[in-house]
């Protein structure tokens, strides 16, 4: 049996267990111990961050998370020895650089969240994208059959759970 732990990351409430907690303190720990005093506010752009990378790859509460999360996360975000002077935090090469991919949005739809998920693929307002389809459609230009025959065609993203 683990014990685990209730933290507060980036004004977020994780329940973890007590090896995730221990290796997260340690990582924060030293990456505070190597930020100026200036630069202190870094430190909490980062907690925020893994709050965001931890919430991802658990997105449900009820779940605890483990030490393999907190390393994914601190692969993610870079070894405490980026931070600090003369470093920079690492930045994906091509190949772990994820491809471009056109995806139905699960988390932002109105109808079946194509609009949404061509707006997050070409990095657009999903706003202007749904009046977009919505005169195309009303003007003859996208038949409604289309939107259809998209929705089937087009997959939804899913929730990654690892």
């Amino acid at each position: 049996m683990q014990e685990t732990i209730t933290a507060n990351i980036g004004s977020m409430a994780f329940t973890l267990d007590k090896d995730a907690y221990n290796c997260l303190q340690v990582y924060f720990a030293d990456i505070e111990r190597r930020l100026p005093p200036e630069e202190i506010e870094t430190l909490s752009d980062l907690e925020a961050r893994m709050a965001e990378l931890l919430r991802e790859q658990v997105p449900s509460s009820m779940r605890v998370i483990s030490l393999k999360e907190v390393h994914h996360a601190i692969e993610t975000l870079g070894k405490p020895e980026c931070f600090g002077e003369g470093c920079t935090p690492p930045h994906p090469t091509p190949d772990q650089a994820s491809p471009m991919r056109l995806r139905r949005s699960i988390t932002d739809r109105s109808i079946a969240g194509i609009c949404a998920g061509i707006a997050k693929t070409f990095n657009i307002d999903v706003t202007l994208v749904r009046l977009l389809t919505l005169a195309l459609i009303l003007c003859g230009g996208l038949s409604f059959w289309i939107y259809l025959v998209l929705w089937i065609v087009i997959p939804s993203e899913e929730y990654n759970q690892q």
